[in-house]
């Protein structure tokens, strides 16, 4: 007696109904692994941006942070000398081509605060006063570096 050695439509159905499976346990995993390595470049690129406007800050007579004319204040920091990023970082939540938000306080201009979108891809975060607290809403999920005070 000779057998045919090919596949039944019903074993077919099962190996590919085991793939839909395993796919739609899969793909929702590597979504929330993107999103976990954008806000670990969003928070290391923002330590970045801080260290430059600290250090643009001690490089100017008088000392002075970046003024927010300068928003996206990447734009200040290339051109300056000793270059201190050389070239735009950009949020990685936010569209493409958009730098991270930039804010220095009013009237002195002592704080400065920037910020990401976020993954919500807004923020409540619309600026920082002159004592050093941010302005808005902010939020536990909200990425910002700021020399003013940590809400």
């Amino acid at each position: 007696m000779k057998f045919n050695r090919g596949f039944t439509l019903v074993e077919l159905l099962v190996v590919i109904s085991v793939i839909a499976i395993l796919l739609g346990i899969i793909i929702p995993r590597f979504k929330g692994m993107q999103e976990e390595a954008n806000r670990s470049k969003a928070k290391s690129e923002l330590k970045t941006l801080q260290v430059a406007v600290e250090s643009w800050y001690m490089h100017q007579s008088p000392q002075a942070y970046p003024p927010t004319s300068a928003t996206p204040c990447v734009s200040s920091l290339n051109s300056a000398s000793p270059l201190m990023v050389a070239s735009p970082l950009y949020d990685p939540f936010a569209a493409p081509g958009t730098e991270y938000n930039y804010a220095v306080s009013s009237p002195s201009g002592a704080y400065y605060a920037i910020w990401s979108v976020g993954p919500t891809g807004h923020t409540g975060i619309t600026g920082i006063s002159d004592n050093g607290v941010l302005s808005g809403t902010v939020a536990s999920t909200d990425i910002f570096v700021t020399n003013g005070i940590q809400q």
